[in-house]
């Protein structure tokens, strides 16, 4: 139902360039004075607590931008658990590669790690429940593709990509057109039924609105469960239900319990922990 787009992961190089730009402007001057023979050199990375690894295949577009050969050793794939020690990769490069690259390709390593992570702490509260995990649009900037990848490998599904791909009445758009019921019909003589249509709702009246507009989902925002609850057997699988807003872990099995299809979470991408991994060279 959510957006299944293929994720082309090769369309994040000019981000991982942007990146190593902003790190290396004119040169790396302490590798550069020190660095006397560039040798060959393995540099090991190892995860110093327990996570979901993600971003491997962004790891090697890093070391990819250098013109130099680079070879890569037991490594594990995106998506394995590894817990605190457990190697995640062997990087066999020059060098001075191995030290310009280190920073920049952590930083994107980490970060999906870490998403991925939450991601699946998440999924597997829900596991008893026929309710499955979504991410926002709530990335960092530029982030966008990368941050939904990593949600993706943590085990959580994606809502949409962009404000071009569906459509969602928010409660802004709401105001604009004076009504759902306006709001509704207006998307629908403009697409006719091109794209699905969410609506945002926050009371059991605006429930019973986007029921009666024949809205294709219906986002249930920042309920209490009582009301989401009553919400859900009032919708009674006429259109699929999606709980939003004051999600936390904690709350995430009773929400489950009421019945939603969905539920959405900004957390997953706007409150990023990084996962913590480190980088050791062997010479």
């Amino acid at each position: 139902m959510f957006n299944t787009t293929q994720i082309n992961l090769e369309s994040a190089e000019p981000l991982i360039k942007m990146a190593l730009t902003e790190d290396l402007q004119s040169g790396d001057i302490s590798t550069e004075s020190i660095i006397i023979n560039d040798k060959p050199a393995m540099m090991t990375l190892h995860v110093k607590q327990g996570g979901v690894i993600a971003g491997l295949p962004i790891l090697k577009i890093v070391f990819n931008q250098f013109d130099v050969k680079v070879e890569y050793n037991n490594e594990v794939t995106d998506g394995k658990y590894l817990y605190k020690g457990e190697k995640v990769i062997d990087i066999y490069a020059p060098l001075s590669v191995l030290l310009k690259a280190e920073r920049t390709a952590l930083n994107f390593l980490q970060r999906l790690s870490g998403i991925a992570t939450k991601t699946n702490q998440y999924v597997k509260v829900l596991e008893p429940y026929n309710t499955k995990l979504l991410d926002t649009r709530k990335t960092l900037p530029g982030f966008r593709l990368l941050d939904k990848y990593a949600v993706r490998i943590g085990g959580g599904c994606n809502h949409r990509f962009g404000l071009y791909d569906m459509v969602m009445i928010k409660d802004n758009h709401i105001k604009a057109a004076g009504s759902i019921t306006e709001a509704v019909t207006r998307v629908r003589k403009k697409f006719n039924n091109l794209y699905k249509i969410e609506v945002e709702t926050t009371s059991l009246e605006e429930v019973v609105e986007a029921l009666a507009a024949q809205a294709d989902i219906i986002m249930l925002d920042n309920m209490d469960d009582n009301t989401m609850a009553t919400a859900v057997q009032l919708i009674n699988k006429n259109a699929i239900t999606e709980a939003s807003g004051s999600i936390t872990i904690e709350r995430l099995k009773q929400i489950g319990e009421i019945g939603v299809d969905y539920i959405s979470s900004g957390a997953l991408t706007h409150s990023v922990t990084a996962l913590d991994i480190s980088a050791n060279i062997i010479n």
